[in-house]
């Protein structure tokens, strides 16, 4: 078992990870929350375990909500049933690699964590303000990471709506008829018996396409996200000791100035590429086709169309 949890530690704490992350952290959540299900039930003491899912579930009644807000973050990284989190986390990982690749890991991050809290208030909206649903508001909870994994779908649909997956039993589809189809699906069911995760469903599918579009015109909804994950992460890491040492002067003007230019290195990748690189890339994806194209050079390319 300990190897199992060395390799755990080492996936999570590999830098720009944000997708196998995201999924181990509800990989995670979802084994305690078993163990303590199968534990307190053998002790038959199933109080104790609904009182601890209930800080992690948004309820749907509002005074309910205001006396546990921290639920509209924490629903979205917990399940309780085994094919709700595999079916969620498969649909975060197919998808998820695309936001990955094409913007990279900080928004996929904020895709995800944006579109499981516009999926919770979409839920909380629908459930005070509406009167079919203001019936049933003072027993409706809610749990799960679907909100956010739509989000993420119907971002990566937005972003690139004729990338094609190859399904079993139906050959290649594009994934804007895969993302439609669902959404068709959630929206049959919003007044079913799960109304409320599938209105969460439509709140997270409408944040994704408002993140992309904004972020295609240069408007990035994930700053504050990422701000904010900056400073836990910056909060979590611990202090390098502080290493007192003595170099001759050249020596040190010579590392000064290769971590000058590492720096400027650094940013000239992270900037707005120039037309000549454009250019460049361009004339890759007429030889070779746009799935040639590096990771690097796909985020080049998605950078000089903020630009224009």
């Amino acid at each position: 078992m300990s190897g199992l949890f060395d390799d755990f530690r080492s996936e999570f704490n590999k830098p720009n990870n944000t997708l196998v992350q995201l999924i181990l952290v509800n990989v995670v959540i979802f084994l305690v929350l078993l163990v303590t299900k199968v534990s307190l039930t053998m002790a038959e003491n199933t109080g104790a375990y609904f009182f601890i899912t209930s800080q992690l579930m948004v309820p749907g009644e509002i005074h309910a909500f205001l006396h546990k807000p921290w639920t509209l973050f924490t629903y979205f990284f917990s399940h309780e049933e085994i094919f709700h989190i595999l079916y969620n986390m498969l649909f975060l990982y197919w998808f998820g690699r695309l936001i990955d690749e094409y913007l990279g890991n900080r928004r996929l991050m904020g895709l995800y964590i944006m579109g499981g809290l516009a999926g919770g208030l979409l839920y909380l909206a629908m459930y005070n303000l509406v009167p079919f649903f203001q019936s049933q508001a003072d027993g409706a909870r809610m749990l799960g990471a679907s909100a956010a994994a739509f989000s993420v779908a119907v971002g990566a649909a937005t972003l690139l709506p004729n990338y094609t997956f190859h399904l079993l039993f139906f050959g290649p589809v594009r994934i804007k008829y895969i993302v439609f189809f669902f959404i068709i699906l959630s929206v049959a069911q919003t007044a079913g018996s799960n109304a409320g995760g599938h209105l969460a469903h439509l709140g997270g599918a409408l944040m994704g396409f408002v993140y992309v579009k904004l972020l295609q015109n240069g408007t990035d909804l994930g700053r504050p996200i990422y701000w904010l994950v900056d400073g836990w992460s910056n909060l979590l890491r611990p202090k390098p000791a502080v290493k007192v040492s003595y170099r001759q002067r050249s020596n040190a003007s010579t590392q000064a100035s290769s971590y000058v230019s590492a720096a400027g290195a650094s940013s000239a990748s992270a900037s707005t590429p120039d037309q000549d690189e454009v250019d460049m890339i361009l004339d890759k994806i007429s030889r070779s086709g746009y799935e040639s194209l590096t990771r690097e050079e796909k985020q080049k390319l998605f950078r000089a169309s903020q630009r224009n």
